[in-house]
């Protein structure tokens, strides 16, 4: 590899990681043709320190930008160096790194150098090479560039598995604020085009099963949290309502890094804690698979996450007149809904005590977080709970050894 494409490399990487959405579950792209690649269910994924994946190859196609977004390290007003991949460097790169076993994927993302479509049509023909040139069936993610055609983005969803629209800010008023060239309205309607096509491609395919591909893994969005003032409520109802009208796959939230002194943003020095990151997937992972609504998780009373334990916990804490419960004879839901227990422990619970009655040691064998879920569950009077205030419940379960709820957490943790 050439001294300059390394240079290259290293400049557009690195722009590349404030973009946390590189997630790859979801495709099934086979390998059927003896080209590169097989994406079955999901890649494998590795993690730096703070749980960003690095799995794929993540890389801006270049970090010119005629935007100037505040919150952006590649706005067109900093004074960063600058560079730029060829639609064939990052193509070469690609497969490179593939046949030396360093990624599985590719995650394609880039600076507006002259305007949306000029900028996808470039970001489209990278996958398109690598689909019919290269027989390459690794896992590709496609940023999509706001405000590009309809045209583009359909012709994008037949080569990547994933598209993403990056709704950036959580608010319009704060998009106006710190990214004044970029318009809600360019990022809402591709959402809405590609919800759309992707229900009829599937359709489709139940008709004709040599149907074209299309975004197999769906979209996914993501917003800058921390740069203003929008509390978590605000965020999760958005978040939540991308889930319901666009049937987003995944959003992606990520914790504004303070890159220069804008009075507009957080002073240099106060990046936002990644615990409130990590509280928001918490909260997002309830809504998605159990089954809590957002005004469940916070409201108007409790606008922010208790950043001490995961909202899971924290409602518990406030609803203990639903405690305990008789892991023998409770509703399915609500045994999702006990602290310690996950989906899948309450599915292995409810299968077993068909068969006999279920004590402490076979939650424990279930594999529950029994220390944490022992507060609000009643087990043949094995456990008394002797009438504990939250507080008092919230401190115990903070003190215990090695707690997964403690503030100073590792992002490798379990969520439940």
């Amino acid at each position: 590899m050439s001294d300059r494409i390394l240079e290259k490399l290293s400049i557009l990487a690195d722009a590349a990681k404030y973009d946390v959405s590189c997630s790859s579950s979801g495709s099934n792209r086979k390998n059927d043709n003896k080209g590169l690649g097989n994406t079955g269910n999901g890649i494998c994924h590795a993690y730096t320190e703070d749980g960003r994946c690095v799995s794929l190859l993540k890389i801006l196609l270049t970090n010119v930008c005629i935007f100037d977004c505040a919150y952006c390290v590649s706005r067109k007003s900093n004074d960063i160096k600058r560079a730029g991949f060829t639609v064939q460097e990052v193509v070469d790169l690609t497969i490179n790194f593939y046949r030396r076993n360093y990624i599985e994927g590719l995650f394609l993302s880039s600076g507006i150098f002259k305007d949306a479509d000029y900028t996808m049509e470039r970001l489209v023909l990278v996958a398109k090479k690598l689909r019919t040139e290269h027989k390459f069936n690794g896992y590709i993610h496609l940023k999509t560039i706001p405000g590009a055609s309809e045209e583009i983005i359909n012709e994008a969803a037949l080569w990547a598995d994933r598209l993403s629209i990056n709704v950036e800010m959580p608010t319009e008023k704060s998009l106006a604020l710190l990214a004044p060239d970029k318009k809600r309205s360019d990022m809402l309607r591709p959402m809405e085009y590609l919800k759309t096509a992707i229900i009829a491609n599937r359709e489709e395919k139940k008709l004709f099963k040599k149907a074209p591909m299309f975004a197999p893994a769906g979209q996914s969005t993501q917003m800058v949290i921390g740069a203003t003032p929008e509390t978590d409520l605000e965020i999760l109802y958005l978040a939540n309502g991308f889930y319901k009208k666009m049937n987003m796959r995944r959003v992606y939230y990520s914790g504004y890094v303070p890159i220069s002194n804008d009075n507009r943003l957080p002073a240099i020095g106060t990046p936002v804690p990644m615990i409130r990151e990590n509280r928001l997937y918490q909260a997002d992972w309830l809504l998605r698979f159990y089954d809590f609504k957002v005004q469940e998780i916070v409201d108007a009373e409790n606008p922010l996450l208790d950043t001490d334990i995961d909202p899971k916990l924290s409602w518990a804490l406030r609803n203990l007149h639903l405690f305990p419960v008789d892991v023998n004879t409770a509703d399915y839901k609500l045994l999702m809904r006990v602290p310690g227990i996950g989906v899948q422990s309450a599915k292995k619970i409810y299968a077993a005590r068909k068969f006999r009655r279920l004590n402490s040691e076979h939650l424990k064998k279930i594999g529950i977080s029994f220390r944490t879920a022992k507060y609000f569950l009643s087990i043949n009077t094995e456990f008394e709970r002797k009438d504990l205030l939250p507080g008092q419940i919230k401190q115990l379960i903070l003190t215990e050894g090695n707690s997964k709820y403690k503030a100073n957490f590792s992002p490798q943790i379990k969520l439940f």
